[in-house]
């Protein structure tokens, strides 16, 4: 306790076997005394209480943030995802124009099928490298 801080005499009553656990309790609460005890045990308490308040706030705020955060990045991939798909119409408008007529029904079919399942068995993480050296083994 502060030096200088007023004590005020104030009277409870306490169950005998909370009284018996505080007095087995004082030295490790490092306290001299039942008043010391019970003071720092309402200062405790009051500090919990205090800060579940603070923990709901905290909570809400952090959501908040999060939630924010979140849509963010939901934006930014969005508008990457776009610019992703407009580089992918333009190379695919591209190769369609230069092989007008090499590549048949049939052959674009399998080129799909192989091409959807190539995407699935490498997450997406398909390298321009590795499609040219295929096209260049099956040609």
């Amino acid at each position: 306790m502060a030096k200088g801080t007023a004590k005020v005499r104030a009277g409870f009553y306490v169950e005998k076997e909370v009284l018996e656990m505080a007095d087995g309790l004082l030295a490790e609460a490092n306290v001299r005394s039942r008043n010391e005890f019970v003071t720092e045990a309402l200062k405790f308490y009051c500090g919990y209480l205090n800060s579940r308040k603070a923990e709901n706030y905290l909570l809400q705020s952090l959501s908040s943030v999060l939630t924010s955060t979140v849509q963010d990045t939901e934006n930014r991939l969005a508008r990457m995802d776009f610019k992703i798909a407009v580089e992918l119409s333009m190379l695919a408008h591209m190769i369609a124009y230069h092989s007008e007529s090499r590549i048949d029904e049939s052959a674009f079919r399998k080129l799909h099928a192989k091409c959807v399942e190539e995407v699935k068995r490498l997450n997406g993480a398909v390298e321009l490298g590795d499609a040219y050296k295929y096209q260049k083994r099956e040609n």
